[in-house]
């Protein structure tokens, strides 16, 4: 049901628009990762009011609720590997099956209001943490479990990515 931010190959997301969001990791220098996280963060709200939240637009696409969840969780996650990349020298992040934590979690039963409240705090902390960062931090090295590698500034990239390209699922059902 969603993009694969777990799979090995992410890269293309550096250096091609998203042919399917237009998303162009040329138009975000990480300058500009934390106002895009906060601008994106804020979109949601709107999302998570529609009365048809929690409808699926097909058996294989998730809900705006769904993938209001989904996005929540990727700033969490992102925000604690962010967090790791800059206090620790080169982390290993665990795999996240996003699947699995969508029906762990219940997605499709959670309060869209604590749903969007959670999103921009935790949106809020990730873009605070990028604020943060100072410029020779930007290379700091951290892997994922199944080999690859960022950087601090390509896990702000991809990072904004994901919830883009959600937002833009969401517009379309």
């Amino acid at each position: 049901m969603t993009i694969t931010p777990d799979s090995k190959d992410w890269t293309w997301v550096l250096e091609r628009p998203c042919g399917e969001c237009g998303f162009n990791a040329k138009d975000y220098p990480s300058s500009t990762f934390s106002q895009a996280i906060r601008v994106n963060a804020a979109q949601w709200a709107d999302v998570l009011k529609r009365d048809d939240v929690r409808l699926r637009p097909s058996e294989d696409r998730w809900s705006a609720l769904e993938y209001a969840c989904h996005v929540r969780d990727v700033y969490r996650i992102f925000d604690e590997r962010l967090r790791r990349m800059l206090e620790e020298d080169g982390p290993v992040f665990q795999n996240w099956d996003q699947d699995e934590t969508a029906l762990e979690e219940r997605y499709d039963l959670q309060d869209p209001t604590i749903v969007n409240g959670e999103l921009l705090d935790l949106a809020t902390q990730y873009a605070e943490r990028f604020d943060s960062v100072q410029p020779t931090q930007w290379d700091r090295p951290g892997t994922r479990s199944n080999g690859s590698r960022f950087t601090v500034s390509s896990l702000g990239t991809y990072g904004l990515h994901d919830p883009f390209h959600h937002l833009w699922d969401v517009s379309r059902s």
